[in-house]
């Protein structure tokens, strides 16, 4: 068995965003021994580093996962839909965008933004009877149910959305007030 370098000390604690403060806590021992340790100025004892690696392993078993924040009832419109259906859908449920989903794989989305557009170009009384295939934008990103909260967050700072797919099945989806719950939860 070989013991970690300094530096993977290190680059292990930054990798779980902690700061030498934060695993010194959690690690029950003093901030300047993580200092020194990750220098290379002191060789820690092993029931030190056995604390070190106790808080890491702390650390990663809180990671928030997609399947720990995610809704599992997921609204949605199929393709062949009308888009009126999809507007009632919406207002139903107060939401202002559904994914596009036909046989558990998602095509696409529609947006009340997407509707207004389509509208000032066309009757509304036309709009109704479209079909959703015919107006519908981008589908929003997909992840697996163990993506990370970090990778998510990243994905809904350009989408409204993030869809959980697992074995090519819509099973959930996240929004950023998802994310956003989770400051005061």
């Amino acid at each position: 068995m070989q013991l970690p370098t300094p530096e993977r000390l290190r680059q292990k604690r930054l990798d779980l965003t902690l700061t030498q403060s934060a695993l010194a806590k959690r690690a029950g021992v003093s901030q300047p021994l993580i200092a020194r340790i990750e220098a290379g100025d002191v060789d820690p004892r092993l029931s030190t580093l056995r604390k070190i690696f106790t808080a890491f392993e702390e650390v990663e078993k809180e990671k928030v996962l997609a399947r720990d924040i995610m809704h599992t009832l997921v609204i949605f419109v199929s393709s062949d839909d009308s888009v009126e259906s999809a507007v009632h859908l919406m207002e139903e449920n107060g939401f202002s965008q559904v994914p596009v989903i036909d046989q558990g794989v998602p095509l696409g989305s529609i947006s009340e933004d997407t509707i207004i557009k389509v509208m000032t170009e066309r009757k509304a009384s036309d709009i109704s009877q479209m079909r959703i295939r015919d107006i519908m934008g981008d589908a929003f990103p997909t992840v697996s149910p163990t993506t990370e909260l970090n990778e998510i967050s990243h994905m809904l700072e350009r989408n409204p959305a993030v869809l959980v797919v697992e074995k090519g099945v819509t099973t959930g989806f996240v929004t950023k007030h998802d994310v956003i719950k989770l400051l005061h939860g």
